[in-house]
């Protein structure tokens, strides 16, 4: 899941010490030693997210490499080096497109928040253009998250959906993302950017179906101050998508049933019908042809409505979606929160996929934004999730079995990073020669502080001093690992060794 970083450089030390710096930081690397092969890459491997550029380079160099880069992907972001840096140099970088610059010799720490500055404001244009695409009505079936094969005659029924003006009804369970279906079908089609509006009628009150639907005019009924023109009448020339279109009264499916027979409405207290030209895209989670064997659910309107189905698979028969999903959540929520969240872990991307989602992908997506919020690294961790994971067993180092330590829910010292911790220790328990002791010399537990002091000193030898990792691993942030040092007497040990 770790973003996927192009380093072109001539000099292989250099090189070298860049992919150093950044896979420390988890993410991944491509590598490249003269503007030529950076130009390549970028065409051939879709999965690039930054570029960071030398300048100063034999044959092509990064100025012209640049260019040529931003013709090809214009949303890439680039990061420029030299090891000069006059200030002509540092405005034909900018002009040329550079998102960010530096002067070689650069810190590690230096090269980081430049890519990760960058890798925010990549995501930041990403949503805006997503969103403006949503408002204008142009979602194409690009934009929709659908690599499983599940999705594949979903997808395929789409596009044959969206080459003509056909009544389109898509089943499935609740939260599966119907709307976004019914979006990307309008995108698709000669309707794109006219409107989409999105009734909702189960969230209707009975006596305002009418009105809501249809339109009323100034003064039909109590508390009627305007005309109203009603959703079909908005809908002119776009689509109504009629979202759980099974809750409609039966006396409303009649009038609903006119409407689409003969292109009209009739306002509430109007003197004659208004035309319109809608395309009809309902939706329903419920079992219409049991409402109509029941009588809940008009015949004649359902074979109407049903004349191009379409069912969207629920979220556990398209695990293969699920990582896509979680990284688009997650950038989408960076950018409208201000978080800076990379993406998440495998202990967690391995939960996720165990998951059976029975919420589907709005569950997924509100559990992402919790998470999001919740997370106090930089990237999500089981912990960050409290609604689906649960408390680990510890394992003990004298090789008794694992016990389940309860938490006291009052007890001031304990918070979500124990639970990492006890994550982390059990996985140190397995490589480790001298696992984290639990029990003391007499068989009782230790207390949770000394527990905690041997766990990051622990980590600390086990990821060599790197206190970024360090942090990452524990589930806490820098901010709080570096004052549990202070409290346990740690600073000289991590100054040392980091």
């Amino acid at each position: 899941m770790g973003k996927t970083i192009l380093i072109v450089d001539d000099d292989p030390a250099q090189r070298r010490l860049l992919q150093a710096a950044v896979e420390r930081n988890g993410f991944l690397t491509r590598a490249a030693e003269n503007g030529a092969q950076a130009v390549e890459a970028v065409e051939k491997h879709a999965d690039i997210d930054i570029v960071l550029l030398d300048l100063v380079m034999p044959g092509m160099t990064g100025q012209e490499a640049l260019k040529e880069i931003r013709q090809r992907r214009g949303d890439l972001p680039a990061i420029v080096l030299t090891a000069s840096g006059g200030i002509d140099t540092v405005v034909q970088a900018m002009q040329a497109g550079a998102s960010d610059f530096f002067v070689k010799p650069a810190s590690p720490e230096r090269i980081m928040v430049s890519i990760r500055n960058a890798l925010e404001m990549s995501n930041l244009k990403t949503e805006v253009v997503r969103m403006k695409k949503r408002v204008a009505g142009q979602l194409s079936f690009d934009d929709m998250v659908a690599n499983a094969v599940a999705m594949a005659p979903v997808v395929r029924m789409g596009k044959r959906a969206a080459a003509s003006n056909i009544p389109v009804l898509i089943t499935g369970e609740s939260g599966v993302g119907k709307e976004v279906l019914a979006r990307c079908i309008q995108g698709a089609s000669e309707r794109a950017g006219r409107p989409f509006v999105t009734v909702n009628c189960g969230a209707i009150p009975e006596n305002l179906v009418e009105s809501i639907l249809f339109g009323h005019m100034k003064g039909s009924f109590t508390g009627a101050t305007d005309n109203h023109a009603g959703k079909f009448v908005e809908a002119h020339g776009g689509t109504l998508f009629l979202d759980e279109v099974g809750e409609l009264p039966l006396d409303m499916q009649v009038k609903l049933l006119r409407v689409l027979q003969e292109g009209e409405v009739d306002p509430v207290g109007g003197k004659r019908p208004t035309k319109v030209d809608v395309r009809i895209i309902s939706a329903t989670n419920k079992d219409l042809a049991k409402l109509v064997a029941d009588g809940r659910f008009r015949e004649d309107l359902y074979y109407r409505l049903n004349v191009f189905p379409i069912e969207a698979p629920p979220l556990r028969d398209r695990k293969e979606d699920l990582a896509t999903l979680v990284q688009r959540f997650i950038a989408r929520f960076n950018a409208e929160e201000g978080r800076n969240v990379r993406g998440a872990s495998a202990a967690t991307m391995n939960m996720l996929m165990s998951f059976d989602w029975p919420g589907n992908v709005r569950q997924l997506e509100n559990s992402v934004f919790r998470a999001v919020i919740l997370c106090e690294g930089d990237v999500l961790e089981p912990e960050d999730f409290p609604q689906i994971s649960g408390l680990k067993p510890l394992v003990a180092a004298n090789d008794a079995l694992p016990l389940d330590v309860p938490v006291p829910a009052n007890d001031h010292h304990v918070t979500a990073a124990h639970v990492a911790f006890q994550e982390v220790m059990t996985a140190a328990a397995e490589v480790s020669p001298q696992p984290v002791a639990v029990f003391d010399g007499e068989g009782h537990l230790r207390q949770l502080e000394q527990i905690e002091r041997d766990l990051i000193e622990l980590a600390i030898d086990h990821y060599a001093g790197h206190m970024s990792e360090v942090a990452r691993r524990l589930g806490i942030g820098r901010s709080t690992l570096y004052r549990k040092l202070r409290e346990y007497g740690l600073e000289e040990k991590a100054v040392a060794e980091g």
